[in-house]
């Protein structure tokens, strides 16, 4: 299979550019145009080549794209133009900015220039010439020339680190690399833009009605000062917090500042709509979000943005602007833009859900047998966890009492103490003493001892780690080694979970680990350790599950611990079936780790769960 490195060069201008425009947009935009591109066959020179669309397409079609891997830095812009503008589709994608992050963590640039510089491989071009605001044919042939020496050099240095990556790189995360690009580049789905048309204009009607109900104008109600006033006119003093950004007294007037949304149940019925107002409209994602659907389904297919290794831990994450891993399934409008994303004629999309895998990898990880026990047998652990806090019968357990246990289980696994416990219970609109908050905690710490000391071990990991200490391993097994040099326990994919920069301070509570991100300093400890490793070991087990799935079925979405595939409607029965078996199997290494799942059909992503 050969190796095709390459690289375009694009018109752009001050308004029509990548810096204002998505991936999607961009490229589909009848202003676009590609002024050249610079190819590289395995080892050979590299060529550079401009002319028109007809032009290209007629010089791109001399390789044998079957049977080639197709590598580029940021390959879901450069593969989106090959398949889109030249109807090429290779044979595999992989992609230097996605191994990057695999290989040097999220919280590192990933630019062309700075890996060049990291790896010492040569500069990193500048464009000598002026070529904001210019077509292909407003360009000298001498510019041209130029130009493509500047793209010539982008594809060696890319070249050059695909070189450098690939001797360590673990060949499984390769074929994830292309699975996930293949969602974006290949895009399948549909978007049913009539019901995107109708949910647009209901919200918007909605918020007109707060708009009106509220009796004031969308001015005061969006101008945090003017709405402060409005509050002290009906004797209500507005609630203020301090900025985390600024560390200076500000409004608290955000969905998750309590004490804000507590007016929502004012004895005043005009606070209460005021309130109810500017939590309705001062909102915009769910409205935005609709229209860039809207325009999406217009221009064509649903291009799926996954970010590989975006996290972290290594998970998926969102891109291009429209974050399909965290569409709405609750409240007023759940489910409209789920619903809105459907499967193409003549298929059916199949949800497969890992349950509580994160719940589970922690029981088993800590070698807290009698809890994996309990996952291996099909109990119901949220209930035999309320059973304890409520010192009565499973069968007598409520509801409401189901729903502390669970979180319990999937909150106090990580070391939350009884404030935080008790805050996340209220967020979900139960409320509990503190107190009684204290008393759960210590249940859950007393019954599961193991998962107690997997913390403190994760803590005696830090310390080793900031000491440069000899490797060590935590949990089961032999599955997480540390790898003091690089400040990183090395996951079971291969790949490594950093903390750079790991350093310690002294604070109220004894020693507190931080370690360097984009955004500043993180604080680490024990629990999150586990927190983190746990979501590490789910995101393996899943990467390796959908490459089992992608055997037989193409997934076309990851969310979170679920895989989304579209399949044949003739081919449904037996597809399901197989994508649960996937989706319950585990990795040698993962032996004894009690897998299951949950899977849905249906026409919309919506009707699948």
């Amino acid at each position: 299979m050969d190796l095709i490195t390459l690289d375009f060069e694009t018109y752009y201008s001050k308004e029509f550019s990548l810096g204002k425009l998505t991936t999607e947009e961009y490229i589909r935009d009848p202003r676009f145009e590609v002024i050249g591109v610079a190819v590289k066959i395995n080892n050979q020179q590299t060529e550079w080549a401009s002319g028109t669309h007809e032009e290209l397409k007629q010089y791109l079609q001399t390789f044998d794209w079957e049977k080639a891997m197709v590598l580029a830095h940021n390959t879901m812009f450069d593969g989106a133009i090959l398949s889109w503008i030249f109807n090429i589709n290779p044979r595999v994608y992989t992609d230097t900015l996605c191994i990057s992050r695999g290989v040097n963590g999220v919280e590192n640039s990933s630019s062309l220039k700075a890996l060049s510089e990291k790896y010492d491989i040569g500069a990193k071009g500048t464009e000598v010439i002026q070529a904001i605001g210019k077509k292909r044919e407003d360009f000298t042939e001498s510019e041209l020339d130029i130009y493509g020496d500047y793209c010539i050099n982008d594809v060696d240095l890319t070249y050059k680190l695909f070189n450098i990556f690939c001797r360590s790189f673990p060949k499984k995360e390769f074929k994830l690399i292309d699975a996930t690009l293949r969602m974006f580049i290949e895009p399948i789905l549909e978007l049913d833009v009539d019901m995107l048309e109708q949910h647009l204009t209901e919200i918007r009607k909605s918020k007109d009605a707060l708009l009106t109900a509220s009796g004031v104008s969308k001015e005061d109600l969006m101008s945090n000062p003017k709405f402060a006033e409005v509050l002290k006119s009906l004797d209500v003093e507005p609630p203020m917090k301090i900025s985390l950004t600024t560390g200076k007294e500000t409004f608290a007037f955000a969905k998750s500042d309590e004490e804000f949304k507590a007016l929502e149940n004012h004895p005043n019925e005009k606070v209460q709509a005021l309130i109810t107002a500017r939590l309705g409209t001062k909102s915009t994602l769910e409205e935005t979000r609709t229209q860039r659907f809207i325009d999406i389904a217009k221009r064509g297919l649903l291009p799926v943005p996954v970010k590989y290794y975006a996290a972290h831990t290594g998970r998926w994450g969102g891109d291009d602007k429209i974050n399909l891993q965290n569409l709405p399934s609750r409240g007023v409008n759940g489910k409209k833009l789920k619903r809105s994303i459907i499967a193409p004629e003549g298929y059916t999309l199949i949800d497969a859900d890992s349950a509580q895998i994160e719940a589970r990898v922690l029981a088993w990880l800590a070698t807290q047998d009698d809890l994996t026990k309990a996952f291996t047998d099909g109990e119901d652990v949220y209930v035999k966890m309320a059973s304890r806090i409520y010192d009565k019968a499973e069968e007598d357990v409520t509801k409401e009492e189901r729903f502390v246990g669970k979180t319990t289980i999937l909150g106090a696994g990580y070391g939350m103490g009884a404030l935080k416990f008790q805050s996340q219970l209220k967020t979900f609109g139960s409320d509990m003493p503190i107190d009684e908050a204290r008393r759960v905690i210590s249940i859950y710490r007393e019954s599961n001892w193991k998962i107690n000391k997997l913390w403190r071990d994760a803590q005696h990991i830090l310390i080793g780690l900031h000491r440069n200490d000899r490797v060590m391993h935590l949990g089961r097994g032999r599955v997480l080694i540390t790898v003091p040099e690089e400040n990183a326990i090395r996951l079971p994919s291969g790949l490594l979970m950093r903390y750079e920069d790991l350093d310690y301070d002294q604070g109220e509570k004894g020693i507190e680990f931080h370690y360097k991100t984009r955004l500043g300093r993180n604080r680490i400890y024990g629990g999150k350790v586990i927190e983190n490793v746990c979501q590490a070991i789910a995101r393996c087990i899943i990467g390796e599950q959908m490459l089992e799935i992608n055997k037989k079925h193409r997934a076309v979405l990851t969310v979170h611990d679920s895989i989304v595939c579209c399949v044949k409607d003739e081919e449904v029965t037996d597809a399901q079936k197989y994508i649960e078996e996937c989706m319950r199997w585990t990795p040698e290494w993962a032996d004894g780790l009690p897998i299951n799942c949950e899977s849905g059909t249906g026409k919309t992503y919506g009707d699948c769960e």
